[in-house]
This record gives C-alpha cells, structure tokens and sequence, in this order.
C-alpha cells in the first residue's frame, strides 16, 4: 500500500483531529510551547515535560500530556499541581474551562480554571476570585519538582507578588 493511499485512507475514515494529527506526523509539529505563544501566550504557563497534547483547532480543546502528576512551587509561597493530563480551551489570550492544574493558596487547593492573557498582565482565575502576575513572570517554563531552584534553572529566583488570591472575579 503506497503512502498516498494510506494518507486518502486516513481522510476518508478518521476524524478531522486524525487527519490533522495524521498530516502533522508527516511534517515537524509544533512543540505544545510554540503553540502556546502561536495564541499569544507565553511559554512560562505550562512546566517543562509535557510528552504530547492534541488540538482541535475548530474548536480550541486540547488536552497536554505529562509521564506524571508535576508538582513544584514558587518564591511568594505558591504551590502548583499539574495532573499527568491537563485540558480546556484555548484562544487568542484566553484559556478557559481548564481541568488539571491546582495553587495552593494558604492550605486550601484551588482549581484554575481561566487564564487571560490582557496586555502586559496574567490573570489567573479560580473561579470565585482571580489575580493577576506580570507576564515577565512567565518567560521561562519551571520545572517538576523544584519549579525555579532547581541547580540547573537559569532564573535565580522566581519572585512572584506575594499578594495571594483575593481580588474578585
């Protein structure tokens, strides 16, 4: 079976998503980070390690793939929780109905659920409250674990406002 009719194969029996995926395979994909900031965002939201995502670019879902559950924190007494799989809908500047991805305000652990990308800002929103962090904030991607202290980091320190979650959505 020749490659060409494998490929017509695969468009009149798979998904769109397939087919995307399918041509994709083909050429060089993009890494889940270049995609971010291909929709205005920068890299730094997103841990370093994810293995895989998928887009359906009709509709925005996704879904980003870990080995494992990635968990770190940050200088201003943040803790994050990435799942093995995280998911919701991307846009220009906006991520919305995300599942997966937890902070640690006080000892309470919150979903985030909304990102928004206004400007020079990040708001983060967990529903019944939001904050917002300046984006240089976010220009380097952490890593599981130890976030930015780790010994092999470039950044020193990630120092974040250490104003938690309080102002209203």
């Amino acid at each position: 079976m020749s490659h060409l009719t494998i490929v017509i194969v695969s468009i009149i029996f798979l998904s769109p998503l397939a087919v995307s995926v399918t041509f994709a395979a083909e050429s060089e994909t993009p890494t889940a980070y270049s995609l971010l900031q291909s929709y205005n965002f920068p890299v730094g939201i997103l841990p370093k390690g994810v293995v895989a995502y998928d887009l359906d670019t009709a509709t925005g879902k996704f879904h980003a793939y870990f080995n494992n559950s990635c968990s770190f924190s940050l200088v201003g007494s943040y803790q994050l929780n990435y799942k093995s799989t995280i998911s919701g809908y991307i846009s220009e500047n906006k991520l919305k109905k995300l599942t997966g991805v937890k902070v640690k305000v006080l000892f309470l652990w919150l979903n985030i659920v909304e990102v928004i990308r206004n400007g020079d800002e990040m708001e983060f929103s967990v529903g019944i409250t939001s904050a917002n962090f300046a984006i240089q904030e976010f220009l380097e991607s952490p890593q599981c674990g130890c976030g930015f202290e780790c010994k092999d980091s470039k950044l020193e320190s990630f120092a974040r406002r250490n104003t938690p979650f309080v102002s209203s959505s």
